[in-house]
């Protein structure tokens, strides 16, 4: 920056980090940077370098590193799933989310179009009732019911989800539920491979020679702060998406093994403080038929769609908090020192980095934070680790899962972006004259990177608003046009 440079007339912080942003040098870069992160909410920032050479002349082909930056740092996107967080990573995981599911409903991305003519079915299972809660309901056809309570709830009343006698409600029960959710479908899955077995009156040795039970599945808070899950549940061959299932194994088949492995799948979580807890599914559950081609309303791109809505979103969509509750200073263990111990000065010694009364949640919400708290400190649930995982309400599972021969990965897609990335920048050394490495070139890269902070600069936020904005605007239009083209049809 010019030495002669006065800022001190601009009031507006963010106003003056950007003019000395500009005054940095190459300005073109640092604004390449943040449009490069699609308005990423609050990237990564790295330095180090990274060279990759021919491994037989020993010529440098690719160099790169932060010094040369105007900044002296590599901004990367965050990652993160939860739009909450980060609504520009969120879509980006959605949209890998669409892509992997849908590639296991109607092929791509290494999957053949055959598997559409697997069996498969949407399944939704959900938690069993702690006690009654506000809801609302409709008869057959369809018409709004009151609630247990006399009254309509409007949509979006925030007593909905709520119980209905919260001295009554069961939250322990909810609490120790969503911590187990997860080990419980992983025991529906074992049973339903069993139970399968059975009814095709066939050993399970034989069975893996051939049949496949395939699976893609999210999880999604309910209104009252349990977990419930949505799969795509298929049928395949011995080497999954590549083979058919045998004729005889039918959509009718995989409908009635998972009714009967819902009703006998429960796992107890036995404690001498709270007591034994059968942790199992709920009455409620559907498997609809997936179709291929748009004969229904479940088609394989509506399905798709519907996964990849549910991947994003997280607890805070039932009133929770986005932030663990563990005191980061004494890492929720109430003191600090080495022999001599202290309580910590954060904390003091409730291990907590906020208070859980003063969290801005409600009532319900609170109280099941507490209970998770509460239980998290009991000897036989330790290894729950239900104090970390208290804003979550207790669930400590993976929001989106598959069996190993659903589709292709998460990590596949992000290799073909970064190939492509790599396309691009060879490109641009041709179009340079510079030389690019033949196809069959064996390549050495040698990196070191090290972390140095999370977030924008004042000045780089307001780059960051201006390319949120255009994103925005460009998708404004382009949903402005299929209507209107819509329309004109």
């Amino acid at each position: 920056m010019p030495r002669d440079l006065d800022l001190r007339h601009v009031i507006s912080p963010a106003v003056r980090d950007l003019i000395e942003l500009a005054n940095l040098g190459d300005f073109d870069r640092t604004r390449e940077q943040i449009t490069r992160l699609r308005g990423c909410a609050r990237p990564i920032n790295l330095v180090g370098h990274t060279t990759t050479r021919d491994h037989t002349t020993g010529e440098t082909i690719r160099s790169y590193s932060t010094s040369d930056e105007p900044t002296g740092r590599l901004l990367t996107p965050c990652g993160n799933r939860r739009s909450s967080r980060c609504p520009a990573c969120s879509r980006t995981y959605a949209a890998d989310t669409y892509h992997l599911v849908r590639a296991g409903l109607c092929g791509g991305k290494n999957v053949p179009e055959t598997v559409r003519t697997h069996p498969r079915v949407f399944l939704t299972l959900t938690a069993p009732s702690f006690g009654p809660v506000h809801n609302r309901t409709t008869d057959k056809d369809g018409k709004s019911r009151a609630c247990r309570c006399g009254t309509h709830h409007p949509e979006g009343a925030p007593e909905l989800g709520t119980p209905l006698t919260p001295k009554a409600y069961d939250y322990t029960g909810a609490v120790l539920w969503n911590a187990h959710a997860g080990a419980l479908w992983a025991r529906f899955t074992l049973n339903l491979r069993r139970a399968l077995a059975a009814h095709f009156r066939l050993t399970q040795k034989d069975m893996k020679q051939l049949l496949r039970v395939s699976f893609a599945k999210v999880a999604e808070y309910q209104q009252r702060g349990l977990v419930h899950f949505h799969a795509v549940v298929r049928f395949d061959g011995p080497d999954g998406h590549n083979s058919a299932p045998p004729a005889w194994a039918g959509v009718d088949d995989l409908r009635t093994a998972i009714a009967t492995v819902i009703k006998s799948t429960t796992l107890t979580v036995a404690s001498d403080t709270v007591g034994d807890q059968e942790i199992k599914w709920g009455k409620k559950f559907r498997a609809d038929e997936i179709t291929a081609l748009g004969d229904g309303e479940l088609t394989d791109a509506a399905v798709a769609g519907y996964v990849a809505k549910y991947a994003t979103k997280s607890a805070e969509d039932s009133g929770t908090v986005d932030r663990s509750l563990i005191c980061r200073t004494c890492s929720g263990r109430g003191t600090v020192g080495g022999r001599v111990k202290d309580l910590c000065p954060d904390c003091d010694g409730t291990r907590q980095a906020e208070s859980l009364r003063d969290l801005p949640v409600h009532r319900h919400v609170r109280q099941m934070i507490r209970t998770a708290w509460d239980l998290g400190g009991l000897p036989e649930f330790a290894d729950l680790k239900l104090c970390k995982w208290a804003h979550m309400l207790g669930f400590r599972g993976h929001f989106s899962t598959k069996s190993r021969a659903y589709s292709t990965t998460l990590g596949a897609l992000r290799d073909v972006r970064r190939a492509w990335r790599l396309a691009q920048a060879d490109a641009a050394r041709v179009r340079a004259g510079h030389p690019v490495p033949a196809p069959n070139t064996v390549l050495v890269t040698e990196s070191s990177w090290a972390y140095l902070a999370s977030g924008y600069r004042p000045g780089e936020e307001l780059l960051a608003n201006q390319t949120r904005h255009d994103i925005n605007q460009a998708r404004d239009d382009k949903e402005r046009a299929k209507t209107e083209g819509e329309v004109w049809q």
